[in-house]
């Protein structure tokens, strides 16, 4: 019985995450912070910053609080989420990790024929 509360969380949990995925994705998060949160340029970080700081700042958003100029375009995408979605994007960015396939990258180059010297 136990195993199957277990399985029964943990699928809750996979389902959450990619519902929380295909929102990141859906809103274009992923356009500034990054695929996996981990930030570019100017975009910081979201990826492994404990939940409830990512939560606090969530809600900060939704209230119009912002640290900078740059914050303020967050302020929409943070009240687009509800209350119960809030909570789970906080938990999915938390605990994102970066998944980089080593085969997208051909392991051997051959320069021959490319023009490069």
């Amino acid at each position: 019985m136990k195993e199957f509360f277990l399985f029964a969380a943990l699928s809750f949990f996979a389902y959450s995450s990619s519902q929380m995925e295909s929102l990141y994705l859906k809103n274009s998060c992923n356009s500034c912070h990054g695929m996996y949160a981990e930030g570019t340029g100017a975009s910081p970080r979201l990826q492994g910053i404990p939940e409830d700081i990512l939560l606090r700042r969530l809600k900060d958003l939704q209230n119009g609080k912002t640290r900078s100029a740059f914050g303020t375009v967050m302020i929409s995408f943070a009240k687009s989420l509800d209350e119960n979605q809030t909570k789970e994007m906080a938990k999915y960015l938390s605990n994102l990790k970066t998944e980089v396939n080593d085969e997208r990258y051909e392991i051997s180059y051959d320069p021959a024929g490319d023009g490069g010297s």
